[in-house]
């Protein structure tokens, strides 16, 4: 596709930073490097690197079929069939409209490869979209977790058993995930996932833990009262990254040994293992202490409710609630990648291919971000202030485009088009409370559970 063959012509001494990045983050070449490295045969040259940017595609498009990664690669090739270099099918215009081969493409490629893919374009993109926090030069990157819905097999039931309620076993695989994020710009790390059910299931903390080898070496990580426990913070530690974490009254207690501290007021504080920490984490090693400052701050919605943090930043207590502030955004974010991409209900039905699915959706997240950084960064506006499934719109619209663009003129054209079109998607302002309270909805009514039929034929 030509935008793989864009990326790797030759570059020129003019190109724009959003050039840069289409050429570098999955280029042809750095992708063959990758599947080198993993003893992965590559075939045609682009083979892998096509597979992977139809995989993104795929992710981005508002059908999210194979069929339509498909039939855009089928059209695509139209093009092609004047240029010498091409395959004789491509030149006989021959390109079948089926979907098994790009199916078998998907299954066949490693998922070592899928992960080095997803690394390389982070880092690529980490370079360019580096935001860090003015008072000590670090970026902020926040962490949490969330479940994804996997479709019922019997691989993915016994990889990622369903859980139980009061009703019984729940019919659909669930899938625990945890991931960083850039607090600025939304830049998201590969994720770590394991089974949230069953007997070998995991936990948030222990992912997180996990999570930490692909964070930037001088992140600053942010994370709320679920993992506020000994064990994630001496994790941290350890990395000699620094940490702002939310902590719950009681266990704020314990580390303050009992003493009080005023809303406003820091304290310096050597946080030891307790006992229960030790029995939940046996890996803790002997003397392990955390060192930092637990800081309190008055709710500032003003409910008289106590906020306490563990940090490592040397800042005053306005300034960390401030910044802890940040936080939410990790919300909007997970948001996106699961409903915006619809990646809250993954349709593949072998472990394999589940993870994939979930590499890629991260892959075409970044480049959503990198779009509506640069865009912001030419406006003048932060990347926040910019909606992101405007800038997925505007980014599928522009696709065709880019494809066709035979000139670098024509190219740089609608990319100057693209930016201008996210930056004036700002997300609105508002000022104002909600006009209504923030309630559930009731279900209504519900049909009878569905229940497996015994042996003699009766539920």
């Amino acid at each position: 596709m030509s935008y793989v063959v864009c990326m790797t012509s030759p570059t020129s001494l003019n190109l724009t930073v959003f050039e840069r990045i289409l050429r570098t983050v999955a280029s042809a070449t750095a992708i063959n490097q990758l599947c080198q490295t993993h003893s992965f045969k590559v075939r045609g040259g682009i083979y892998v690197a096509v597979l992977v940017w139809l995989m993104i595609y795929q992710r981005l498009n508002a059908k999210g079929t194979l069929s339509s990664a498909v039939q855009f690669l089928t059209r695509q090739a139209m093009s092609w069939q004047t240029d010498p270099h091409r395959g004789k099918r491509v030149r006989e215009g021959r390109i079948s409209t089926a979907t098994g081969g790009y199916c078998q493409a998907r299954l066949k490629m490693p998922i070592v490869v899928a992960n080095s893919v997803c690394e390389h374009i982070f880092e690529q993109l980490q370079v360019v979209m580096r935001v860090p926090l003015p008072e000590t030069g670090r970026p902020v990157f926040l962490i949490d977790g969330t479940t994804l819905r996997l479709s019922h097999s019997r691989e993915l039931a016994k990889a990622f058993p369903p859980g139980r309620n009061q009703h019984g076993e729940n019919h659909w695989p669930t899938m625990l995930m945890v991931t960083f994020h850039d607090a600025h710009t939304g830049l998201a790390t590969q994720p770590s996932w394991g089974p949230m059910y069953g007997k070998r299931a995991t936990s948030e903390q222990s992912l997180a833990s996990r999570a930490l080898q692909k964070l930037p070496a001088d992140a600053i990580v942010m994370a709320d009262i679920n993992f506020g426990i000994f064990a994630f913070a001496y994790a941290v530690q350890h990395t000699q990254r620094p940490m702002l974490f939310r902590l719950n009254a009681g266990r704020a207690g314990k580390v303050l040994r009992g003493q009080t501290l005023r809303p406003g007021r820091r304290r310096r504080v050597e946080w030891e293992a307790s006992a229960q920490d030790r029995k939940t984490h046996p890996g803790l090693p002997e003397g392990a202490v955390v060192k930092g400052w637990v800081v309190a701050c008055r709710h500032p919605d003003g409910k008289g409710e106590m906020l306490y943090f563990l940090t490592t930043l040397d800042l005053k207590p306005q300034r960390i609630l401030a910044l802890y502030k940040l936080r939410w955004n990790i919300e909007t974010d997970l948001r996106s990648l699961k409903r915006t991409l619809e990646l809250h209900q993954v349709t593949s039905k072998s472990k394999n291919m589940v993870e994939k699915e979930v590499i890629m959706a991260v892959c075409a997240y970044n480049v959503v971000r990198a779009v509506i950084y640069l865009s912001a960064s030419r406006a003048g506006l932060r990347p926040r202030q910019l909606s992101f499934s405007t800038a997925q719109d505007a980014v599928m619209a522009a696709w065709p485009y880019l494809q066709r663009a035979e000139a670098m003129a024509e190219f740089q054209q609608e990319v100057e088009r693209l930016l201008r079109i996210v930056a004036r998607a700002k997300l609105p302002q508002r000022s104002r409370k909600r006009s209504y309270p923030r309630e559930i909805w009731g279900r209504g009514g519900q049909f009878p559970f569905r229940r497996t039929p015994t042996k003699g034929g009766r539920p």
